[in-house]
């Protein structure tokens, strides 16, 4: 694929991002307007206003990938690790703002949950370090962590990412520290 091609097609997929989280219902060519493409251009690329959608979950859950990858693969100290994610799954959270967990694609919804076990792995990590509380519920931290992390990305955009980060996960500790 040609690299405006490629540059358009992200473009796409990022004003789609932002179009279809202020307005569930807006049409394709409210994205491409907002994407500052003709119309056709997205329609060469995506056959309805669902599979442009799609299209945006998935990049939202590649990104969502990269991140886990980045952080938490390695062996960086537990709250180090937890500090990285924290400050870009805000920054993902803002550059991808569509609720990805109503999506009713069984695809969509399997890597989700593929992602979510990865995430909670690295919090079990987090527990045998005795950064958080041993014993809580399953999925308590990281739905406490995913919440907290929406709430400032979403409801909160005047923190700046790397603060907002520090807050969320002092937070997080305190609420679930060991």
């Amino acid at each position: 694929m040609r690299a405006d091609a490629t540059r358009n097609i992200q473009a796409v997929l990022r004003a789609a991002a932002r179009v279809f989280a202020a307005d569930p219902l807006a049409r394709i060519a409210d994205v491409a307007e907002a994407a500052g493409v003709d119309k056709r251009t997205v329609y060469r690329r995506f056959d309805s206003r669902e599979d442009l959608l799609l299209a945006v979950y998935r990049a939202r859950l590649d990104e969502l990938e990269s991140l886990i990858d980045a952080t938490f693969a390695d062996d960086r100290p537990v709250r180090d690790a937890l500090l990285a994610f924290a400050e870009g799954g805000i920054r993902l959270s803002r550059d991808w703002p569509v609720d990805i967990r109503a999506v009713a694609d069984p695809a969509i919804g399997q890597r989700r949950e593929e992602l979510d076990a990865r995430m909670d792995e690295f919090l079990r990590r987090a527990e045998q370090a005795g950064v958080i509380a041993a014993g809580l519920p399953a999925g308590w931290s990281l739905r406490t962590l995913q919440t907290q992390l929406h709430t400032v990305a979403q409801e909160m955009p005047a923190l700046e990412p790397g603060p907002a980060a520090a807050l969320v996960v002092e937070t997080f500790l305190h609420g679930v520290g060991a």
